[in-house]
């Protein structure tokens, strides 16, 4: 009897080793670069990373000829987030403005009444307060902080948060702009 136990048992583990043996294919194929997924030209040096290299994109700002001078200046709120205060002012397009009370300053780039954005083209899709929109640039102590890329970081009507700049006592919104 006991020898009978030990054949079903030696054949039970038999066959569970033989069940539990990875399967390997007949013919391995290799692989071809193309079954691999896409293939990624990088600049020469550049150390392969997950996902699509990034690429700086240069955005260009075009204001259309029916927008073109129909603005004159922009409304702009400084919020003081220390003595949490909010100020209002109106300044002309392309001036400098210096925040009070900091080292602030705040140049006044192009308004876009209806912010449209098409591939690298910044533009504005009509005369029409659609989406109202400012480029501007901030520097501190002369030091551009705002936008950490690009000519312009833009300030929207409609989605204040959107790209909003960020400092540690000054935030910036835009009001609106106002026509000639």
């Amino acid at each position: 009897m006991r020898k009978i136990t030990v054949l079903i048992l030696m054949t039970i583990l038999l066959f569970a080793f033989a069940a539990c043996k990875k399967k390997e294919d007949p013919a391995p194929v290799q692989k071809s670069p193309m079954s691999q997924g896409p293939i990624v030209d990088t600049p020469a040096g550049t150390p392969p990373a997950h996902g699509t290299p990034q690429q700086k994109t240069e955005f260009q700002v075009v204001v259309p000829p029916d927008v073109e001078g129909m603005w004159s200046k922009v409304i702009l709120l400084v919020d003081d987030k220390q003595n949490k205060t909010q100020k209002e002012f109106t300044l002309k397009i392309g001036d400098e403005f210096n925040i009070p009370d900091s080292n602030l300053t705040v140049k006044i780039g192009p308004f876009l009444p209806d912010f449209k954005m098409a591939g690298t083209t910044i533009t504005s899709s009509s005369n029409e307060p659609n989406n109202p929109s400012l480029g501007v640039a901030v520097f501190e102590g002369g030091t551009r902080i705002f936008p950490a890329s690009g000519q312009w970081g833009w300030l929207y009507v409609k989605f204040p948060a959107i790209h909003a700049f960020q400092h540690e006592r000054f935030a910036l919104a835009l009001k609106g702009g106002v026509k000639k």
